[in-house]
């Protein structure tokens, strides 16, 4: 009984270790900084940086250090994955999640492809189900990895202005899966209640269908229209690439995205 109970409290005290270590290794993650020439990368990769906020910067390089460190990249169909395509991706994920608790917890490996790629989706239609082989340039798996297309993850961060992100709109997924489901409801902050970023969504979305249906030029991507989850990824990218207009066109789906991320970009410079 004696040696069982000892060997209890070892086991009991080798996990406390390694979960006080696993959050010591976090903590000092987050608090390191960039290297002078991994800073120049990702200003160089992700212009939108130059008008995030000085209070935000530590932030966001102890965020990509985290994100590196947890998640694996891969290059694929050939492509030689460099230092400069894993700084841009990380960057741009984590300047979603810059100023919000919010983590990806999930995540563990990204693959990159050199351009686009094949990709079998599966349809259910009563019983039977089938399979499709379609192209595709990006996909967000809730428990598994982000895919992207390289040469479009760097045209969506170089040109910061034209409201098209694949980066961001796959890492809305990801963000949207915490909650359990990829539905375009992500998880929300106490004292930001659910009922009115329902109402919001659910309302703004429909009228989107509704004007892609009609052949009714729109503001966000017709893209959003294929489903809710779909209509928060379209609306996190111009979120950071529009903020103004955004405000100006969806000033609701705009205030509901800056209390989820606690984040205005609309309030940040132009230039």
């Amino acid at each position: 009984m004696v040696w069982f109970l000892i060997a209890l409290a070892a086991v009991a005290g080798l996990f406390v270790y390694r979960v006080w270590s696993k959050r010591q290794r976090r903590a000092a993650l987050l608090a390191a900084p960039l290297s002078a020439e991994e800073r120049e990368i990702v200003f160089q990769q992700v212009p939108l940086l130059e008008r995030l906020p000085q209070e935000f910067h530590s932030k966001l390089e102890g965020k990509i250090n985290l994100f590196l460190d947890q998640v694996e990249f891969y290059g694929c169909d050939g492509l030689d994955l460099t230092e400069e395509m894993q700084l841009s991706i990380a960057a741009q994920a984590c300047l979603i999640v810059v100023n919000s608790d919010q983590w990806y917890k999930h995540l563990r490996t990204i693959l990159v492809y050199p351009g686009a790629f094949k990709s079998k989706q599966t349809y259910q239609d009563g019983f039977v189900v089938s399979e499709k082989e379609t192209y595709r340039l990006g996909e967000s798996w809730q428990h598994g990895p982000i895919v992207l297309s390289w040469p479009h993850s760097e045209q969506g961060a170089l040109n910061d202005l034209d409201g098209h992100n694949l980066v961001f709109h796959e890492f809305a997924h990801q963000l949207d899966g915490l909650s359990g489901y990829t539905d375009g409801a992500p998880l929300l902050d106490r004292g930001h209640r659910f009922e009115e970023w329902a109402k919001v969504f659910s309302n703004r979305f429909k009228a989107h269908v509704e004007d892609v249906k009609h052949g009714h030029k729109t503001f966000l991507d017709p893209y959003g229209a294929e489903g809710p989850e779909e209509f928060f990824a379209v609306a996190m990218e111009v979120f950071f690439e529009k903020p103004q207009k955004l405000q100006r066109e969806e000033p609701q789906v705009y205030e509901q995205l800056t209390k989820l991320l606690n984040l205005k970009p609309a309030e940040w410079p132009a230039d």
